[in-house]
């Protein structure tokens, strides 16, 4: 029997077919994880949001390390864009300190924890269903400040992302993004050996985008020092400060390996 074989076209509409999908794959995956008890799907408590409402609080962008307080300075009053930070975790902090918080996902399941805690602790927040590899649904400089935890490993535009950024925040406006540095890719699940060479593209590799399917890991991508700090740079921020973190358990924590990055810059 001959074997099947595919013409250049309907490989251009398998690979058109992923690029169309893969964000909302990635919601419905995340949509799973958070059924299933993700940790970064678990809402604050009540008592953590009235100790954060007494000015203690600990807000995380990396598995790990808090912000440090000094990023933040006076958020009440701020307009604050909590990006990609659904699940009841950062946004009700924020809320918390008085700030005037906007929450964007495109996880459906994120989103409904955000709306638990704010229907628990009666607070106002926007809550926004959408995706940031699109143009974001806001207009021109109408924050002040954006939160944006580690979530790009599921974008493949990274670049688009700061773009986006810098083009909602307003002259003077504040970033802090968590961001994956890439090793996590390279090894094997549990840290021990290196696997896989980088980058990591599943759509450039069927293979892997079929793959992430499979193991319900989703369509997750590594990105370059060049695409996460050096795009900051040429979308016009000005990089402020930096710190690293561990994933916070298995062996490359317990060997001290940093896994990511967390950034703190200011629209120019």
């Amino acid at each position: 029997m001959a074997a099947l074989t595919t013409t250049p076209d309907e490989n251009e509409k398998s690979k058109t077919e992923m690029k169309r999908k893969y964000t909302l794959l990635n919601a419905e995956i995340i949509d799973g994880w958070c059924r299933r008890g993700w940790e970064w799907a678990i809402p604050i408590s009540h008592e953590v949001y009235e100790e954060a409402r007494r000015g203690n609080f600990r807000l995380l962008l990396t598995p790990t390390r808090p912000v440090p307080r000094e990023w933040f300075g006076e958020l009440r009053g701020k307009r604050v864009l909590a990006l990609a930070s659904g699940g009841g975790q950062q946004g009700p902090l924020l809320a918390a300190q008085g700030a005037e918080v906007t929450v964007m996902d495109l996880s459906e399941e994120q989103l409904r924890r955000e709306r638990h805690v704010r229907d628990r602790e009666k607070y106002p927040v926007r809550i926004v269903c959408a995706d940031m590899s699109e143009r974001f649904p806001f207009g021109d400089g109408e924050f002040d400040l954006i939160v944006h935890p580690v979530a790009n490993v599921y974008v493949h535009d990274v670049r688009h992302v700061w773009r986006e950024c810098f083009r909602v925040l307003k002259p003077g406006g504040l970033l802090m993004a968590g961001l994956d540095n890439g090793i996590n890719f390279i090894a094997d699940e549990d840290g021990c050996r290196i696997e896989n060479a980088l980058p990591i593209d599943p759509l450039a590799d069927e293979a892997l985008y079929r793959r992430g399917i499979e193991t319900n890991s989703g369509c997750q991508f590594s990105h370059t020092a060049e695409e996460q700090i050096a795009g900051q740079l040429k979308a016009g921020f000005v990089l402020l400060d930096l710190y690293e973190d561990t994933n916070g358990s298995g062996r490359l924590h317990d060997m001290n390996i940093p896994t990511f990055w967390a950034t703190l810059a200011r629209k120019r």
